[in-house]
């Protein structure tokens, strides 16, 4: 009688201890988000403002791991092929989520190798000139582009760049011709060689733009996106300027490995949606001139269904235009 419950209590202990494994609770240790970029820039920034409030809420450490190459492809292929276990997550964005998948060969698929978790931001565009530029609105910038094809210039952060895609989808919609002049150290040297006059035309990140619009040393047109922006209101929207549906936002959103179970991604969700909705988060979003995402993109379901829909809008575009990655 004596063995039997000896027995009986040491396999209740094991099978105890099996169960408490099998259902431990996620997340047990710190979380890595991996940022295809380096430390400062835009999708960094965003990452780090929306992670800082989700450590409380997990109970766990979140950390960035910065993992730069190949325009977002070495981190984001890093994540691509991590184990689906929720601890290693990727911060993209459009670039790296869709425009990639059309300039690059690449070892992992943008779409499919990836579980979606929420759209974190969105950034529209601004389409912006040179003061010296002789159009007083977006119309008259087009007749101009028009009676001067190749001789305007528009500067970009190089083949395939997020602008470099914006120029050539203004021209298809327009049937305007000028030229691209990349900028490999990025947006920054290409803004002081606008505000100088070196070049004509830049479709740029609102949080990039709007200081200089504001202190009057470019001149901005509209904004590339639906409704006009909070933190500058008095721009134009595309669809009010002349140009309707010239709708461009270089959003920001995270992502697991393709595999990581539905549960753990719904705690994931429910992470990020809890950090958007801080109002320091929101003033520091608005601050930089980012977009907060509406509720239905803030899902999982719903950031897959407009993830799939970007890259069934901007791949045809893509290929249309003959853009090739440097």
């Amino acid at each position: 009688m004596r063995k039997r419950n000896l027995v009986a209590a040491i396999s209740s202990f094991v099978f105890a201890g099996i169960g408490t494994a099998a259902g431990q609770v996620y997340p047990s240790r710190p979380i890595t988000v991996v940022v295809p970029f380096a430390a400062g820039g835009p999708t960094d920034t965003v990452a780090r403002i929306v992670t800082e409030p989700m450590r409380a809420s997990l109970g766990q450490a979140v950390t960035i791991e910065n993992i730069t190459g190949a325009a977002g492809t070495v981190g984001t292929g890093r994540v691509a092929h991590a184990a689906p276990d929720g601890y290693t997550l990727v911060a993209g964005y459009w670039g790296t989520h869709v425009l990639n998948g059309a300039l690059y060969t690449l070892k992992y698929d943008v779409l499919r190798d990836f579980e979606p978790i929420a759209l974190l931001a969105s950034n529209p565009q601004l389409i912006v000139a040179k003061n010296a530029v002789p159009a007083n609105d977006l119309n008259e910038l087009i007749a101009w582009l028009k009676a001067n094809p190749n001789k305007a210039s528009q500067g970009t952060a190089g083949m395939g760049s997020p602008a470099h895609v914006s120029g050539a989808f203004f021209q298809s919609l327009t049937g305007t011709r000028f030229q691209f002049v990349p900028y490999s150290r990025g947006a920054a040297p290409a803004m002081q060689d606008l505000i100088a006059g070196q070049i004509d035309l830049m479709f740029d990140q609102v949080s990039n733009s709007l200081p200089h619009v504001r202190s009057g040393t470019i001149r901005a047109y509209a904004v590339t996106a639906k409704t006009r922006l909070a933190s500058a209101p008095e721009i134009p929207t595309v669809d009010e300027a002349g140009l309707p549906g010239f709708y461009v936002s270089v959003w920001a959103g995270l992502w697991a490995p393709k595999g990581t179970p539905k549960n753990i991604i719904a705690k994931l969700n429910d992470a990020v949606t809890g950090s958007l909705a801080d109002p320091s988060v929101q003033r520091r979003f608005a601050d930089l001139g980012q977009e907060m995402p509406a509720r239905a993109l803030q899902t999982s379901e719903g950031f897959g269904v407009f993830h799939k829909a970007e890259i069934d809008k901007w791949w045809p575009i893509i290929k249309a235009a003959q853009i090739k990655a440097e």
